[in-house]
């Protein structure tokens, strides 16, 4: 069974547990309050009896920072956490190419910055085409041994990886908040999401079968082999900078492909880690090599290189359309996992706590940025009000905060462009008619932080309505049947993440077949699990990672026709009939000798 992280912590009033003993340092609060009372619904009022506060405008939270040296603090802790990382031999910013830790050629590096901060944290090779072309050479070389291996000597290797992994969770996850921004309770959780995923992978792969085809002719007979395609390039985001990595990388790796990846520029250090730990299980020079620097640079040596065989791709459409093209010049496998715009379809008959909790865990995970995030709220007109006056409350208890605080559960954009888009998409829906209910601007603690964010009076012509958000902002939008429900989630040109809430057996089941998408929660948030097959349709993707079915993407199915079967078989019993004479005589030969 996969393991399912809870992330319900993210949801409630209730304050999560310290976290000073999962990252092993000393954490400072960041209290959030706000100016406008609660809405509760406790005392049966309905929207209409709170509407002048609620028509007040957005409302505005504050940050009390616990003392003036708080904000030294912040940074106290990040360095004590990237001393930790250091003083486990984890913080690696040279690319890996056959084993070898190397700089970029001409010695240039870009700068990775700690999004909570803007702190410069690491100098990292920039690398281009031709450290590339290199490391896509290392990984042809390494795949003619790696491939022969046993499916069970790559899963015993890869099983001292998954093993360091576990033991340096807290490191790694204390990385991932430093280079990416979130939580650190996200980060840690991230660590057991990887690891989950490599344990699958080295065990799936086991039972990787080939077949047998029913013969047409007497003396024939056929058989299906499973291969490893060969070289992968495979391309991450920065999202989730240790997850996705693994999520490509094992599965072919296990499969006995090699592989050349490049992680997001944005966040490297996770992708390197988790490399370096790769070595140390013992996994061979060249089977997995990191480059990253100059992306339009690497992504034309995988596309133009006959030595790469499949293209593993996580990221924009945009860019999705572009690798799409690119492959088809030396007709590659491709694996591509793009962009959503989740619908969530809320009925009158939904349970409103169920709802409220499994929507606040899966839209404000890493501050929206997830590519299963719903963003499209739909609302049956019956339960609106009261949906509104649920969420409203749930949205002011969440703690906006460096990931290192105590009791965050919401950090930064991870960059000043993910801050614009969702600044100017928030705007386009408000000068269309949409009202802000809750936050709706930049966050008093200035950089990339962003107030968690209600839209009401949303309508399908607005840019959000029709643009992955990614950030912390619930757009809601009210329908009376169930067609026009469908129709409005299915109106859009990505197909990844849906859900559905109601208490109706026979709806959900006919909904969840309805929505065009590739995955549907029902009366639940989707948390992806390495045993269930991941992706999209329409313009969100093609393949899936993860589960049996993701091996597809990195094997070659060799059908062997083994012809004139009847006279084999008349050699083999020919054959047998001749052992068994021979075993007579042998026989009759020793009684004999043991009765005179």
């Amino acid at each position: 069974m996969g393991w399912r992280p809870d992330f319900d912590f993210l949801a409630f009033p209730t304050p999560p547990p310290p976290l000073s003993s999962t990252v092993g340092f000393s954490l400072h609060v960041v209290r959030m309050t706000q100016r406008h009372q609660n809405h509760g619904n406790e005392d049966g009022h309905s929207m209409e009896d709170h509407k002048d506060s609620l028509s007040a405008g957005p409302h505005t939270f504050y940050v009390t920072i616990s003392d003036s040296t708080c904000a030294n603090r912040i940074s106290m802790d990040a360095k004590s956490a990237m001393a930790r990382v250091k003083n486990a031999g984890l913080l690696r910013m040279q690319g890996l190419i056959g084993g070898k830790w190397m700089n970029a050629y001409d010695g240039n590096t870009f700068e990775v910055y700690n999004p909570a901060t803007n702190e410069v944290i690491a100098n990292v090779a920039c690398m281009g085409k031709q450290e590339a072309d290199d490391a896509i050479a290392s990984a042809h070389a390494a795949f003619s041994s790696w491939s022969k291996l046993t499916a069970n000597e790559r899963s015993k290797l890869m099983r001292k990886w998954y093993d360091l992994l576990i033991s340096h969770q807290t490191e790694l996850g204390q990385l991932i908040t430093l280079e990416q921004g979130k939580p650190v309770a996200e980060g840690q959780a991230e660590v057991m999401i990887a690891a989950d995923i490599l344990e699958f992978s080295l065990e799936e792969v086991k039972r990787s079968y080939g077949d047998i085809i029913p013969q047409t002719q007497v003396d024939r007979r056929m058989f299906v082999l499973k291969q490893p395609v060969g070289v992968v390039g495979a391309i991450t985001p920065w999202n989730l900078p240790l997850a996705l990595v693994i999520q490509k990388v094992s599965l072919a790796m296990a499969c006995g492909c090699t592989v050349v990846l490049k992680p997001s520029e944005l966040t490297p250090l996770s992708a390197l880690a988790a490399a370096d730990l790769a070595l140390q299980a013992g996994i061979p020079p060249g089977v997995l090599n990191v480059v990253m620097g100059i992306a339009p640079k690497i992504g034309d040596a995988f596309l133009a290189s006959p030595k790469v065989r499949a293209i593993s791709f996580t990221g924009s459409i945009a860019v999705g359309k572009m690798l799409l093209a690119g492959a088809a010049q030396t007709v590659k496998k491709t694996s591509m996992e793009l962009g959503g715009n989740a619908p969530c379809i809320i009925f009158d008959d939904a349970d409103l706590e169920v709802t409220v909790k499994a929507l606040m865990s899966v839209k404000f995970f890493n501050s929206g940025q997830l590519c299963i995030s719903p963003n499209r709220i739909l609302v049956q007109e019956g339960v609106y009000e009261k949906f509104v006056i649920a969420l409203t409350e749930a949205v002011h208890t969440l703690r906006v905060g460096h990931g290192f605080d105590e009791g965050v559960n919401q950090g930064p954009l991870i960059n000043k462009a993910a801050l614009h888009k969702v600044e100017s998409l928030v705007e386009d829906a408000v000068s269309k008619g949409a009202k802000v209910l809750v936050g709706g601007k930049r966050h008093s603690l200035g950089l990339t932080f962003y107030e968690p964010t209600i839209l009401v009076d949303v309508t399908s012509d607005m840019l959000l309505s029709r643009t992955e958000i990614f950030g912390p902002v619930l757009a809601l939008q009210q329908f009376k049947t169930e067609e026009e429900a469908i129709h409005l989630a299915n109106d859009i040109n990505e197909g990844l993440a849906g859900y559905i809430y109601t208490e109706n057996l026979q709806r959900c089941w006919r909904v969840a077949e309805a929505l065009e998408c590739g995955l549907v929660g029902v009366n639940d948030g989707i948390t992806p699990v390495a045993i269930a097959p991941f992706g999209g349709c329409k313009q969100s993707g093609i393949g899936r990672e993860g589960s049996k079915y993701g091996l597809d993407d990195f094997m070659e199915n060799k059908i062997s026709v083994l012809g004139k079967y009847g006279v084999i078989l008349q050699g083999l019993d020919d054959l047998m009939e001749e052992l068994r004479n021979k075993l007579l005589i042998m026989v009759s030969t020793f009684l004999l000798t043991l009765i005179n």
